[in-house]
């Protein structure tokens, strides 16, 4: 008999997948732009110092939107010292991650970069030096058409056309004590609504009309906060009827010293899961609260597994510092996976996501200066979910084993399922946390008569083993026999032990 049974129905649905849950980020911050995206000189560079492997890389990920330029290097910068001339623009010093800013990079290249990645830009604007005057002016440059100062600026920059940037972050992580500039959830609160207001006023559209741009306001940097959940709350009461989502951030490790390091890591996806569940309540609390009709939504705008103990090896007050440049292992990916299907699981909240970060920074994608980029273990579950968990997630019930974590009890077999009635295709993510393999049985129901067309199973013995530019390929998925379906309705699977699984059925 199966040890685990999982059961999904396509009339139990959780919500509708937003594309954006597959966004990412990058910051002016280590090698993630000089280095990563933009580099000069190199073989693969464009005419634009873009670099074309990294951007077939970002092209396969999948990847839909990307928030910029920050990040905790928001808080500190001046939009207009990165743009012109080149040549004329001044080094700065970046506070936030102790490095010197040559300004060589700016809003008018990422928007170029972002065209030609096929991306959609999100921008944050500086909520600590900055003003609201400063994000409206930043807001003329990107969307105004033309006839005042910064639109004709822009003309003149670097586009006739105005950038239409829909989504604007209202600041990074304020309530964080390590943020220039920090506010308390009153001051925040007032300083996000009033900045809102005037890029509301200031946008073509009105705030229920197609394509109005749409705010994310910080929520905590994380679930640990000793002001969490205060802040969110007192944030929404200031700001909820001109935002549309609220921010999450939150990063797992794996910590070796502690007394169960492999048991409370891979709790980290359950504990993802029922860190959203608390900001959603938040959310309805004070929607309840107002009496309101409008709807706020989730933007987990950072989210990864970050080895936060490492310490900083390269010097202060350099350029592009080789710094958070995490290699990650096998046991990182199965951590990982999990977390994705935690976003899949609460697509009826979670309406944008940003994996933090994109591009050498704890990232997807590693590059070498004038060398190759390569896949780190993580790209692959990236890729498959965002390439086929479309449409929406419908909601499993299984029966599984279970393992004692640092957040509780966490599950054996952590799954997620979506349904495209567009391709008429159902998946089926699943991560076995088991130390052996795992008997499992599907039933997915009124889809009609399923065919397995594809199982992608990564699993091996070592959880140390990581994708280095000497082996590239220590960790890649491989491509099983697809499963035989009964009836139309009912799979067997036999999950290897510490595994993440991908099943594409169609009917």
């Amino acid at each position: 008999m199966p040890k685990t049974k999982i059961f999904a129905d396509k009339n139990l649905k959780i919500g509708a997948i937003d594309p954006n849950i597959y966004g990412s980020f990058l910051e002016h911050l280590g090698r993630a732009v000089y280095g990563g995206i933009y580099e000069p000189g190199h073989p693969s560079a464009d005419k634009d110092g873009f670099r074309e492997d990294v951007v077939a890389l970002i092209r396969e990920l999948g990847v839909p939107l990307v928030r910029y330029p920050g990040g905790n290097f928001v808080s500190g910068y001046d939009w207009k010292d990165g743009i012109g001339k080149k040549s004329e623009r001044k080094a700065r010093l970046d506070l936030a991650w102790a490095s010197v800013e040559p300004n060589e990079f700016g809003t008018d290249e990422f928007m170029k970069w972002c065209k030609k990645a096929g991306i959609q830009p999100m921008l944050a604007v500086n909520m600590g030096t900055g003003t609201p005057k400063d994000a409206l002016e930043l807001f003329e440059y990107c969307n105004h058409p033309s006839g005042t100062y910064y639109s004709d600026l822009r003309r003149k920059n670097a586009s006739e056309e105005p950038y239409g940037v829909k989504y604007w972050c209202i600041g990074n992580e304020m309530d964080g004590p390590w943020q220039i500039c920090g506010l308390t959830a009153e001051d925040y609160g007032k300083k996000a609504l009033n900045t809102m207001r005037m890029l509301r006023w200031a946008d073509a559209k009105k705030a229920d009309e197609e394509g109005a741009v749409k705010f994310v306001v910080c929520g905590s940097c994380h679930a640990q906060m000793p002001t969490y959940p205060e802040w969110d709350r007192i944030v929404l009461e200031h700001t909820y009827e001109e935002t549309n989502y609220i921010s999450m951030h939150q990063y797992y490790q794996y910590r070796p010293s502690s007394k169960n390091p492999l048991e409370d890591f891979l709790g980290s996806a359950d504990n993802m899961g029922d860190f959203i569940d608390t900001v959603r309540s938040t959310i309805n609390y004070v929607r309840a609260k107002n009496r309101s009709k409008h709807r706020v939504y989730i933007s987990f705008d950072e989210w990864n597994i970050w080895s936060q103990d490492a310490p900083r090896t390269e010097p202060n007050w350099v350029k592009a510092p080789r710094i958070l440049e995490d290699v990650y292992t096998f046991r990182d990916m199965l951590v990982f996976g999990g977390m994705m299907n935690a976003l899949l699981n609460h697509a009826d909240v979670v309406k944008a996501a940003c994996l933090a970060q994109l591009v050498n920074v704890i990232a997807p994608i590693m590059t070498q200066k004038g060398g190759a980029a390569i896949r780190q273990t993580t790209f692959y579950p990236f890729r498959y979910v965002s390439q086929n968990g479309r449409g929406e997630t419908i909601r499993s019930i299984t029966t599984s084993g279970s393992f004692d974590s640092m957040y509780g009890k966490a599950r054996l077999v952590n799954e997620a399922v979506t349904h495209d009635a567009s391709k008429r295709e159902v998946c089926v993510f699943l991560c076995n946390y088991g130390q052996s393999p795992e008997e499992i049985e599907l039933e997915l129901r009124s889809f009609g008569d399923l065919v397995c067309r594809e199982y992608v199973c990564i699993a091996g013995n070592d959880l140390d083993a990581a994708n280095t530019f000497s082996s590239p390929d220590a960790v890649v998925p491989e491509q099983r026999e697809p499963l035989a379906v009964k009836d139309g309705t009912k799979a067997q699977l036999r999950a290897d032990a510490m595994s993440w699984n991908f099943l594409r059925f169609s009917y």
